[in-house]
């Protein structure tokens, strides 16, 4: 009898820690910080002219929410501190501008037993432009940037390191689009479309 109870404690520990374990559940708040690149895609649009800008990269530090509405399931906001990228065309620098990106995303964040879980996510980002200039060529003219709405898509992967705490490496593709005016006077559109990469600092609450 005894033997017998061993043997079914054994296989009940065994079964609990093959089980899948959540990565988050209901109630969890978490908030990340770190750093991150915005990428736009190559030939931004053409302005006014036959050549096509480009808008070139930036970095900047970012800040992330998240609340658990369900287990593994969670609404995360994303901010940042602004996004310095220069404007080019034909390779001269025409422009400066600054862009905060704040993205609202649900994500499922997937149930295993490794210290790595996986998670994807989508939602709407709204990007407004700041501190816009015009400089080269352009000095002295005044240049603008509208807001932007569109879609943003997001996956990524978090590494435990403590009970409370992970390493985050993630991606974003943003869709961004604004039209672009000069001296008031709309020139064309920046079609800008980043992908973000990540690293972060995330801990549990």
């Amino acid at each position: 009898m005894k033997t017998k109870l061993t043997t079914l404690t054994l296989a009940a520990a065994l079964a609990c820690s093959a089980a899948p374990v959540l990565a988050q559940s209901q109630g969890d708040i978490t908030v990340g910080l770190g750093v991150a690149g915005v990428f736009p895609t190559s030939n931004n649009g053409v302005l006014a002219g036959p050549t096509p800008i480009d808008v070139q990269d930036g970095y900047s530090l970012t800040i992330t929410g998240e609340y658990f509405i369900a287990d593994n399931l969670g609404i995360e906001l994303l901010a940042a501190w602004p996004f310095e990228h220069d404007i080019k065309s034909g390779g001269t620098k025409i422009g400066e501008v600054k862009h905060l990106p704040p993205t609202l995303s649900l994500q499922y964040h997937f149930t295993n037993n490794s210290p790595v879980t996986p998670f994807i996510g989508a939602g709407i980002n709204y990007t407004t432009f700041t501190e816009d200039k015009a400089v080269g060529p352009l000095a002295g003219s005044t240049l603008s940037l509208d807001d932007s709405w569109g879609v943003a898509l997001h996956a990524g992967l978090d590494y435990e390191i403590s009970a409370k705490g992970s390493l985050r490496a993630d991606l974003r593709w943003i869709d961004i689009e604004s039209d672009v005016k000069l001296n008031g006077i709309n020139i064309g559109k920046a079609k800008i479309d980043p992908w973000i990469f990540g690293v972060a600092y995330v801990h549990k609450f």
